[in-house]
């Protein structure tokens, strides 16, 4: 069985509820949800111009591969209606492998850990919530360490 920590979010709709719906469509779709961080609110990073998102960490158990996995988190958002039209863009749904046990995976469709991840506290804010003893694969630190070290200023509200 393998161990996946992904990020779900998104800033359109009721954005809640679009949460709700990813989670029963992983648990259905992927395997159970082993832990959930508290969901949290953070002002959109890189294109500031759209409204707020909620995002929520989860840890996962699957028998899928990593790139199995990406595609049908990808499959779950194109059910749940989210269409790419630009990148950073406003989105109903975004599911993102941050994690998949300890490996380093970079293939055309897949790169784990995800590679802004360290960067970003609506990622690392949830995450460290549920993992924070957890040891980034390729930087070698725990995500409390990175959190504190993230020179991101955007604040993650729990909500």
């Amino acid at each position: 069985m393998n161990k996946a920590y992904l990020l779900i979010g998104g800033n359109m709709g009721d954005r809640l509820a679009n949460l709700e719906m990813a989670k029963l469509a992983i648990q259905k779709e992927i395997g159970p949800i082993l832990i959930n961080s508290s969901i949290y609110e953070t002002a959109a990073w890189g294109k500031e111009d759209q409204p707020a998102f909620f995002n929520q960490a989860l840890i996962i158990e699957t028998n899928l591969i990593a790139n199995d996995l990406m595609m049908t988190l990808l499959a779950v958002e194109k059910n749940m209606g989210r269409i790419r039209q630009q990148p950073l863009g406003p989105r109903t749904i975004d599911l993102d492998i941050i994690f998949f046990n300890d490996q380093i995976i970079q293939t055309e469709n897949v790169t784990i850990p995800h590679p802004q991840m360290q960067k970003r506290n609506f990622v690392l804010t949830p995450l460290n919530e549920i993992a924070p003893d957890y040891i980034h694969p390729i930087l070698k630190r725990s995500i409390a360490q990175l959190l504190m070290d993230c020179e991101d200023p955007l604040l993650c509200i729990k909500k």
